[in-house]
């Protein structure tokens, strides 16, 4: 089960993500994405990850843009894994 909480201020959108991130929980994710984001307002993009219990690696890559906040060693390992497809080789992970 995965739960999902958008909150957006001026400056932020800030998703914060709760439960297992999983193959179906992500198509969820992505419905909720393209409901709620908003290209056309410049302002960060946060996915926190912190009451995330799993992220299964297939889930999919992630999107550059995006600033993920994870406390967890696994998982920002996890997440260092899933991202390493999406960004130019030999950069760093945002943390």
């Amino acid at each position: 089960m995965l739960k999902i909480n958008f909150n957006e201020t001026p400056t932020e959108e800030r998703w914060i993500l709760y439960g297992r991130l999983t193959v179906p929980w992500m198509h969820e994710l992505r419905t909720c994405w393209k409901k709620n984001h908003r290209t056309d307002v410049s302002r960060a993009c946060i996915v926190d990850l912190n009451e995330v219990t799993f992220i299964d690696k297939s889930s999919g890559s992630c999107r550059a843009r995006l600033q993920f906040v994870a406390d967890g060693m696994y998982t920002k390992d996890v997440l260092d894994q899933i991202t390493a497809r999406s960004r130019p080789r030999g950069s760093a992970p945002k943390w």
